[in-house]
């Protein structure tokens, strides 16, 4: 079982940034791949980034590559995304996700979710 818990979400200018992190809590997070997922009112679940267990692998959606970037530090049971250049497109609530398989961008192939984060940016 794993617990996470987003943090790091608010209200940004377009062109600003902001720093989300996502901390786990149980056993073995090290054996996790995770991921980045957001979703927009009245849109479906989208995802945004991944990355392997050992860090090694990073996997970017088209819309935010060379913006947005996904790193984790398993010592701290943590996964974070660090997002530059926020465009209004961006506002969304976010979701980190764990799998133990492989990562994909394939939401329902995930098996623990946190409650969400709100970023929001301004135009």
């Amino acid at each position: 079982q794993v617990q996470l818990v987003e943090s790091g979400g608010g209200l940004v200018q377009a062109g600003g940034s902001l720093r989300l992190s996502c901390a786990a809590s149980g056993r073995a997070f090290s054996s996790y791949d995770m991921a980045w997922f957001r979703q927009a009112p009245g849109k479906e679940r989208e995802f945004v980034a991944a990355i392997s267990c050992s860090g090694g692998s990073t996997n970017y959606a088209d819309s935010v590559k060379g913006r947005f970037t996904i790193s984790r530090n398993n010592a701290k049971n943590t996964v974070y995304l660090q997002m530059n250049s926020l465009k209004p497109e961006d506002t969304a609530v976010y979701y980190c996700a764990a799998s133990i398989r492989r990562a994909t961008m394939l939401p329902n192939e995930y098996d623990y979710w946190g409650p969400g984060t709100q970023v929001t940016v301004s135009s």
